[in-house]
């Protein structure tokens, strides 16, 4: 099985970056932040990323709608796919971003969204990324303690397979720049 389920959706263009939604011959790096909407805007910003897509992951069954995974039924948390240049940017700097952009001690929730799709995730797509993955959760489970805070809840997930949400939902903030985001930086950084 390929990490990306239904890839006709992966060559729809990209809103803001140059290209489709999915560079296939690109690293990637997939995140769970909360809501896909936010994490993505903050992933498309980033210089060296090339592209972004939200979608699904860490569920069982690919046949899957938005809809269904606000059921929480599913066990699918919304990710955003980051395709980067390494030479522009890391992963070890990616994993930043994510750890220092959102709250990763709430469990199954990011501020107002509530449910097992809004959880702290991370779906390395290669041996190396895993391990970066789990050094720097507990490097900033200890930043993150220090300043008061409850163990970090990020699961790090297995890879695959990865559902792209439907188009709409694709560079949303960027097409409707006044919708809802919950994600907000902590303050804690290492």
């Amino acid at each position: 099985m390929t990490l990306i389920e239904h890839l006709e959706k992966a060559s729809s263009p990209h809103f803001i970056l140059p290209g489709s939604i999915v560079h296939e011959h690109q690293d990637m790096a997939v995140f769970g932040m909360g809501c896909f909407w936010g994490a993505e805007r903050i992933f498309w910003q980033t210089k060296g990323v090339l592209a972004t897509a939200v979608g699904y992951a860490g569920g069982t069954s690919t046949n899957i709608d938005y809809h269904l995974v606000c059921t929480g039924t599913t066990g699918h948390a919304e990710v955003v796919l980051v395709n980067f240049d390494p030479d522009v940017v890391s992963f070890d700097s990616l994993l930043s971003i994510f750890f220092e952009n959102h709250d990763p001690t709430q469990g199954h929730r990011q501020g107002n969204d509530r449910g097992s799709q809004y959880r702290s995730a991370i779906m390395p797509t290669q041996e190396q990324q895993r391990k970066e993955a789990l050094k720097a959760r507990a490097a900033y489970d200890d930043a993150y303690q220090q300043k008061g805070y409850p163990p970090i809840t990020t699961d790090i997930l297995d890879e695959g397979p990865l559902i792209l949400a439907e188009t709409y939902h694709q560079q949303y903030l960027a097409k409707n720049p006044r919708g809802y985001c919950g994600i907000a930086p902590t303050g804690v950084k290492l």
